[in-house]
């Protein structure tokens, strides 16, 4: 079974980010077609309840930081084999939701990587697995902040990059839009079945 995460750190209900990030992974699915099974988990982090990082600086292992909502997504994200993550576009960033979740994925590898460092963390992730990006923003946005913030989250946690989605939406009150642009719509089809591409090769290469 082919485990796709797809993770929204938008707080809107229905929103651009949630309609592209789902797109992509209906994609995948239907792209796998009867060669493979894939089944995907979609979590709304404004749903959950967690508190930000706390640099403790305790190493968990081989527990998760804390016991809350986000114990579990991080179990899911540990053991996908797909991660889609999207975030609308805040202050030229990512939004507060994502920001506080991608800080409270440091437990999954040393900060340190100095030989003489004294930490006790372990990389929990073995192998790296293909993931994507969605990011949306308004007309004016400035996407790269973002842009770099996720890349450098999803190299943390062993996702390669294999594409992202750049959608700029008409207005700050037009939720959704992105469900009625073609454009934006083909673009999230073609990444999803780049991504099926790219797990069912994997799966071969695991036989």
């Amino acid at each position: 079974m082919i485990k796709i995460l797809s993770i929204s750190g938008s707080p809107v209900a229905n929103a651009s980010t949630d309609i592209l990030l789902n797109r992509v992974s209906e994609s995948i699915i239907s792209n796998l077609g009867e060669k493979a099974a894939g089944e995907v988990s979609f979590v709304k982090l404004n749903a959950l309840t967690f508190r930000p990082c706390q640099s403790c600086g305790v190493d968990p292992t081989p527990r998760w930081c804390f016991y809350d909502d986000l114990s579990p997504v991080l179990e899911q994200l540990a053991v996908c084999d797909c991660l889609l993550f999207g975030t609308p576009i805040y202050f030229d960033c990512v939004s507060a939701q994502a920001k506080t979740f991608i800080d409270r994925c440091n437990c999954f590898r040393p900060a340190d990587f100095e030989e003489d460092s004294k930490t006790q963390f372990i990389r929990r992730l073995k192998r790296t697995r293909p993931g994507a990006m969605v990011l949306v923003g308004g007309e004016r946005g400035w996407f790269e902040g973002a842009r770099r913030v996720v890349a450098g989250f999803l190299k943390w946690v062993e996702v390669t990059n294999e594409g992202q989605l750049m959608y700029s939406s008409p207005g700050t009150t037009a939720r959704g839009s992105a469900a009625e642009d073609r454009t934006i719509l083909a673009e999230a089809d073609e990444l999803g079945k780049n991504l099926a591409k790219l797990l069912m090769q994997q799966i071969g290469a695991d036989k």
